[in-house]
C-alpha cells in the first residue's frame, strides 16, 4: 500500500504555493524555450490519499532534478483532472469530462507573486477519448451518435466526430457543428466502418491524427442489407445489447475492426478536420495505445519534422482470431511536409521479445520514449511496468536502465528539456518521484520527489505579467 498522507485542514488550503526543498543542482538558463526562468516555475499536480478521501494540489517547484517537495500545508487543492494540459508555458488546463460526479474543466496561470491561479472561466465537457493542443486551441474528440435529424428508416445514428474546442487565449468554449453531416465517420476508410481519432499532431497548419476502426455500427450495418459485412464475418454481427462501459455494444452493430492490419492516418489541413487526407501502411496495424475509453497518441513529430506513426498492434488482443492483426508492432514515417508514407518501417517487437507498449512521446532530436509492457500483447495480465527509447535513426530500442523498484504506474505526460525527457513514476510502499533519462544512454537518474500519493501531471509555467 502507497504511503498515505493526510493534509492539515486540506479544505482551507487555498493557498500560494511553496517549494519546501530543492536540489542545489544547474538550473536552466533564463530565457530557453523549455527551461526555468527568474519568473518562471515548475508546476506539479499531486493526488493525496487522506483518511476519508482523495484530494488534490497543485504545487510549485525551482528543479525538477531533486530535492524533495511536500504537500503538507502548502498548494493549491483542486477537483483534479482526467488529464493535465500545458499549453505552453502561459496556461495549465485541468481536462475534466463531466460524466457522473466529474469536476468541470478549468485553467490556471503562475501570477507574479510565484503562485499558482486560478483563472476565471469554467467550462463542462462531455465524454472525450483524445486531446491534443493546435495554435491557441486545446482540443478534446470523441466519437459518438449524431444527431436525430440524421436517422436512417430504423432509428440508427450515424457516429459523428465530437469536437471541442477551448480558446486558450479568449477563455472560451466551443463545439463543432454536426447538423450537416460534415463530421460523419461512417465509412471514414471505404470500408463501411466507422473510426475514432486518436491524438492531434500539429504540423505547420495540418493536423497528422491516427484513424481508429472500429466496425460497424448499427447503422453502417445495415446499409443495403449487411453490404459492408465481410464474407464469412456474418457471426461477429451482435444479436443482442450486451458489454460493459467501453466496450458496451447494442444488437445489430459488428464491434471491433474486420481490417486489423491497416494503418490509416487522416491528415487534416486545418482545426476545423474536415475533408482530410487519408494515407494507409499496410506495415502496422492502427496507430494507437489503448487503456478502456482511451485512445493514446501515437501520431509524433521529431525535431527535423517527420512524423512518425507508431503502431502497439493493440488487435493482438481481440478476441476472435478474424479480428486479431498479425503485425508485430511497429512504426512507420510521413516524411516533413509530406502526405504520404516512404519506405521507413522498424519492427519494434523484435527488439522487445515480443513485448508491446502502451504509449509514446517524443524525446527530443529523433528518439522517442516508450512506456513498454512487461510480456507480449498474445498472453494474458500484461502492464506496462518498464520505459525504452526508440532512436528513430538508428531504428534501435532501448530499454531505460537504473528505474526504481515496485512501479505502480507512469505519469501521463513528458517534459523534453536540455536534451533529456522526464516523466514521472508512482511506486509501492514509498512516494512518487520525478526522473530524469539520458535519451543518448537510456539511463534515468531519480529526480524531484513528492510527498503525496502521486503524480498526475508536471511541467513549467512563467509569471504572467
Amino acid at each position: 500500500m502507497k504511503k498515505s498522507i493526510i493534509l492539515s485542514a486540506l479544505a482551507a488550503l487555498i493557498v500560494p504555493l511553496a517549494l519546501t526543498s530543492c536540489s542545489d543542482s544547474d538550473e536552466p538558463n533564463s530565457g530557453d524555450n523549455n527551461g526555468n526562468t527568474a519568473e518562471g516555475k515548475f508546476v506539479v499536480s499531486a493526488s493525496v490519499q487522506g483518511s476519508n478521501a482523495t484530494s488534490y494540489v497543485l504545487l510549485t517547484a525551482e528543479s525538477l532534478d531533486g530535492g524533495n517537495l511536500s504537500a503538507e500545508g502548502n498548494g493549491l487543492v483542486n477537483d483534479g483532472a482526467s488529464q493535465w494540459i500545458f499549453h505552453g508555458k502561459d496556461y495549465l488546463y485541468a481536462l475534466t469530462y463531466n460524466q457522473g460526479n466529474a469536476g468541470t474543466t478549468r485553467s490556471y496561470f503562475l501570477g507574479q507573486n510565484g503562485s499558482v491561479q486560478p483563472r476565471d472561466m469554467e467550462y463542462k465537457i462531455s465524454r472525450f477519448t483524445s486531446y491534443g493542443i493546435y495554435d491557441d486551441y486545446i482540443m478534446s474528440m470523441s466519437t459518438g451518435n449524431g444527431p436525430d435529424s440524421q436517422a436512417d428508416a430504423n432509428g440508427y445514428l450515424p457516429k459523428t466526430l465530437l469536437l471541442t474546442y477551448l480558446d486558450v487565449e479568449a477563455e472560451t468554449s466551443r463545439s463543432n457543428d454536426t447538423s450537416t453531416g460534415t463530421y460523419s465517420v461512417e465509412n471514414f476508410l471505404g470500408n463501411g466502418e466507422y473510426v475514432t481519432l486518436a491524438g492531434i499532431q500539429q504540423s505547420g497548419n495540418r493536423i497528422y491524427s491516427g484513424a481508429v476502426p472500429m466496425g460497424l455500427s448499427q447503422y453502417g450495418a445495415s446499409i443495403d442489407g449487411g453490404k459492408w459485412v465481410r464474407k464469412g464475418y456474418e457471426d461477429l454481427v451482435k444479436t443482442a445489447d450486451g458489454g460493459s462501459n467501453s466496450s458496451s455494444y447494442k444488437k445489430g452493430e459488428l464491434q471491433w475492426t474486420q481490417y486489423p492490419d491497416e494503418g490509416w492516418v487522416a491528415i487534416f489541413n486545418s482545426s476545423d478536420m474536415t475533408n482530410p487526407t487519408l494515407v494507409k501502411s499496410d506495415k502496422i496495424s492502427y496507430p494507437c495505445g489503448r487503456f478502456k475509453s482511451q485512445y493514446y497518441q501515437t501520431v509524433w513529430a521529431a525535431d527535423n519534422g517527420d512524423i512518425y506513426v507508431f503502431s502497439p498492434s493493440y488487435a493482438k488482443t481481440m478476441t476472435d482470431p478474424r479480428q486479431q492483426t498479425k503485425l508485430p508492432a511497429g512504426v512507420v514515417r510521413i516524411p516533413a511536409g509530406k502526405t504520404e508514407f516512404d519506405s521507413y518501417y522498424c519492427n519494434i517487437e523484435e527488439q522487445a521479445e515480443g513485448r508491446s507498449f502502451m504509449r509514446c512521446w517524443p524525446a527530443g532530436g529523433n528518439r522517442f520514449l516508450l512506456m513498454m509492457y512487461d510480456r507480449p500483447l498474445s498472453q494474458k495480465g500484461f502492464v506496462a511496468t518498464d520505459l525504452a527509447i526508440f532512436d528513430a535513426d538508428a531504428k534501435k530500442l532501448t530499454f531505460v536502465k537504473n528505474l526504481p523498484d515496485g512501479i505502480s504506474s507512469f505519469g501521463k505526460t513528458v517534459y523534453v528539456h536540455d536534451g533529456a525527457v522526464y516523466i514521472s513514476i508512482n511506486v509501492e510502499n514509498s512516494y512518487p518521484a520525478i526522473y530524469r533519462i539520458d535519451p543518448s544512454t537510456a539511463t534515468a537518474t531519480k529526480g524531484l520527489t513528492v510527498e503525496a500519493t502521486e503524480i498526475t501531471g508536471f511541467g513549467f509555467l512563467e509569471a504572467k505579467k
